[in-house]
């Protein structure tokens, strides 16, 4: 095979290493990342320079549903500057779609395009200022079709197929081809639970899109190699599920599209999809140049999916001591024109829609739509996030209606070890909800109205409103909230999922130093620290090397589903293992005749040295090594699970359960409808915290992020045209420093034995509880029935 002889862009990851920290598992060490990050020396995907590269940009449709009559590229392809311009017409190989599961999105809108913002065309040129004018003298001619924007049109007898001839493996168990996945859960008899019940309550619930908002933007760089094919340098949350999609609509094989993760300026689900990565390749094949893509924040909105908005439909019953008698509850997810993640969204949705209670009787459905509204897919909570608000605002209906304490009755029906799910899967590790629930109740709440006081030193950033001054404190009242949620951890549902490991022990300057290799993107979770820390504690060394990940080795998963330091960490962990045996046989040839401890002892790697369980030196790693280097490479897969059966939703369909509980304590302005979070309290079980600074870390990130859902954030489309209308961080709002309360953080470290070290994947579960939480605090400051994300100043004013 050729060698591709180019040099390497400028942004090319290199070798992060730390030298002088010492930190093994459960230190709080430094990210060897983080000191670029905040200092702007990090190099993110947005950065990559070629010398002779050219600028790609995509020309994407105006409407939501439209036939494309016409496309004119003759006067984008006669402006100077301008290399290629490319349509569907121009795609290289036989397969045209691409996918997560289903295969139903198009890499150019073929005839039609079904959402606002679908890309139909690409433009190759020496500027970017040149591509983007290009792009705009491109004219297309549509012709408006009906539009699917609702469960009501989407539904209908004669609704407008969104995908027609559906031939994937989910059409043969959906009423309608409309319905992208339908999972029901049934157990018990809801029916005769029903007559046991003193009191029902019943709930409409809406959940509003949400979008992920990374501060960067999606970017990247593919150079064309000499050997035809194509090196991909691109910020994304898993290379090898894009390395299948990219290269059969390239027409070349794996082997020659080589993938490098670039710097992630955060993803929460949005990368795990395609965006600009085929477009890329295909305009550098097309023009043999390098082609760098990098969308502005308008474009971003289009350039991703986002988190399904949601309608939710539950009722439940209770005896008049407080325990549930039965749940029965309808989950409508849209999810856009294409299917993306939305089959197993649809999976977490029902099978998490219980919440962390012990229910013996439920009647469950959800669905996931096709319209033709921006496509949805993963986001941090993956359906478990919409069906947490609606579950925990039937607890507090429910309490209200018994005359409750919320958190008790909470605690009387929280789930523990051993309780059976709807799906009949046992929880065989610690769930601790009713202990989570205690601490964030007992801990003292902040002192009240703290402008009052403070007199000539009162911060008007403490009142609702902030530094805009629109309240001096008039009409303002307390309200306290409190939710708990429930979440698996990695790839459910029978999904072989699987992480990939490679490390290399070697001497290197008379110190012995390990490399490790695997596939994980680094989207900002802090993984290439606890890669780090793996191996200082499982090798006994201190200089540890982080090789830039890559689809040289073998796959390591998305870093989605708080899997990534179950999943991958334990790849390395295992492969150092296997590493360190490798290691102690080397010694035994050597050795073994000189100390009877190398065969009878237990014999352990520290400051590297090897060593007794009893404290005694048997040798230096170094010396052991000597000019021999240990290369390994294993994968790492967890317990098996099973897809849900098609009409029961029974089986074993998760790995493992994750909990997490808040109190909010929020001020309200009734007279303007102004929400001031003071706190954010939360308590979560990890299950051992290999990094507590990471893990205070990700648990204020997430319980920050459903903040924003709770008050701020929410992609608006036009019932009317399907159109977004706030695509730019100037009306789509998300929390800023300002917003952020206290996050007091209680971390309750009760280890799952099936796990590495212990640990609970922990990044997704503070992103549930967070939001029930905010609104419960905001209806009893406010005595509303709120039953929608986000609450607005109009709906608190009851001027909407």
């Amino acid at each position: 095979m050729a060698q591709n002889t180019r040099t390497a862009p400028a942004g090319t990851p290199t070798n992060v290493t730390q030298k002088h920290n010492k930190g093994g598992i459960g230190e709080s060490i430094l990210r060897p990342d983080g000191t670029l990050k905040v200092t702007g020396e990090f190099a993110y995907s947005s950065d990559m320079w070629h010398e002779d590269m050219l600028w790609g940009q995509t020309l994407r449709s105006t409407v939501a549903h439209a036939e494309i009559v016409s496309i004119d590229i003759s006067e984008a392809l006669a402006m100077p500057g301008v290399y290629s311009v490319l349509t569907y017409d121009d795609l290289p190989a036989e397969m045209k779609n691409y996918g997560l599961e289903i295969q139903d999105t198009p890499v150019l809108a073929n005839g039609r395009v079904r959402h606002h913002g679908e890309p139909v065309a690409l433009v190759a040129a020496d500027h970017p200022e040149t591509a983007r004018r290009a792009a705009a003298k491109i004219k297309i001619d549509y012709r408006e079709l009906p539009l699917v924007t609702d469960e009501a049109s989407a539904l209908a007898p004669d609704a407008p197929l969104i995908h027609e001839n559906r031939d994937d493996h989910h059409i043969g168990h959906v009423p309608h081809p409309n319905i992208v996945h339908r999972q029901p859960i049934i157990r018990g008899n809801v029916e005769e639970a029903r007559k046991r019940a003193d009191v029902i309550v019943e709930g409409e619930y809406t959940f509003g899109m949400q979008d992920q908002a990374f501060l960067g933007p999606e970017s990247g760089l593919a150079v064309p190699s000499e050997d035809g094919g194509v090196e991909l340098y691109v910020a994304t949350q898993w290379l090898h599920s894009d390395l299948q999609q990219i290269a059969p609509v390239l027409g070349l094989p794996p082997e020659k599209v080589r993938m490098t993760l670039s710097g992630v300026g955060g993803a929460f689900g949005g990368r795990e999809d395609i965006s600009m990565q085929i477009h890329a390749c295909l305009l550098a094949l097309a023009t043999n140049k390098p082609v760098k893509i990098v969308y502005n924040r308008f474009e971003s909105f289009f350039g991703h999916v986002h988190r399904h908005p949601a309608k939710l439909y539950y009722e439940h019953g209770a005896t008049k001591d407080g325990k549930l008698t039965h749940m029965k509850c309808k989950i409508v997810l849209d999810g856009g024109a294409y299917a993306s993640a939305s089959p197993a969204v649809v999976g977490n949705a029902s099978s998490l829609s219980v919440g962390p209670y012990v229910l013996e009787d439920v009647d469950i459905e959800a669905i996931a739509l096709y319209t033709n509204n921006p496509p949805c897919g993963a986001m941090r909570g993956f359906g478990a996030v919409q069906a947490c608000f609606a579950y925990e605002a039937q607890m507090d209906k429910l309490a209200a209606k018994l005359g409750m304490d919320p958190v008790e009755f909470r605690q009387l029906n929280a789930m523990e070890m051993g309780t059976v799910m709807p799906t009949g899967q046992v929880v065989d590790a610690p769930a601790p909800v009713a202990e989570l629930l205690r601490r964030v109740k007992a801990r003292p709440l902040p002192p009240e109205r703290q402008w009052e006081t403070a007199g000539e030193n009162a911060d008007v950033r403490a009142l609702p409103g902030g530094l805009s001054n629109t309240t001096h404190g008039e009409g303002v009242v307390r309200g306290v909230g409190y939710a708990v949620g429930i979440k698996n951890v990695g790839f459910s549902e029978g999904f072989d999922d699987y992480s990939t490991a490679r490390v290399r022990l070697e001497v290197i300057n008379g110190e012995p130093v390990a490399m490790v290799h695997t596939a994980m993107a680094e989207v900002g979770q802090g993984g290439i620290t606890v890669h780090t820390q793996i191996a200082r504690t499982e090798l006994g060394v201190t200089q540890v090397t982080i090789h830039p990940a890559d689809t040289q080795v073998g796959s390591a998963g998305s870093t989605s589903a708080s899997r990534q330091t179950y999943m991958t960490g334990g790849a390395v962990k295992n492969t150092c293992e296997a590493v360190r045996e490798a290691l102690l046989e080397i010694g035994r040839r050597k050795n073994g005749s000189y100390h009877p401890a190398w065969a009878t002892a237990e014999l352990l790697l520290e400051g590297g040295k090897v060593v007794t369980d009893g404290g005694e030196v048997l040798a230096d790693i170094a010396d052991i090594l000597e000019d021999e280097a240990i290369d390994l490479e294993l994968e790492f897969r967890h317990a098996p699970t099973e897809a849900f059966d098609l009409r029961t939703g029974q089986g074993n369909g998760h790995v493992q359960y994750t909990f997490a509980a808040h109190r909010a304590v929020v001020e309200v302005d009734t007279e303007l409808g102004l929400v001031k979070v003071v706190e954010l309290a939360t308590a979560q079980d990890v299950g051992k915290a290999l990094n507590m600074l990471s893990v205070v870390g990700q648990i204020q990130g997430g319980t920050t992020q459903g903040l924003g859902v709770a008050i701020m954030e929410e992609i608006i489309v036009d019932p009317k045209t399907a159109k977004v209308r706030n695509p730019s961080f100037t009306d789509y709002l998300i929390p800023t420093i300002l917003d952020t309360p206290t996050i007091p953080v209680d971390v309750l470290e009760l280890a799952d034995p099936k796990a590495p070290y212990g640990l609970r994947g922990m990044g997704e579960a503070p992103t549930l509880s967070s939001t029930p939480a905010v609104i419960a605090a905001i209806r009893q400051a406010t005595g509303l029935e709120i039953n929608k994300t986000p609450i607005r100043p109009e709906a608190l004013t009851g001027t909407l």
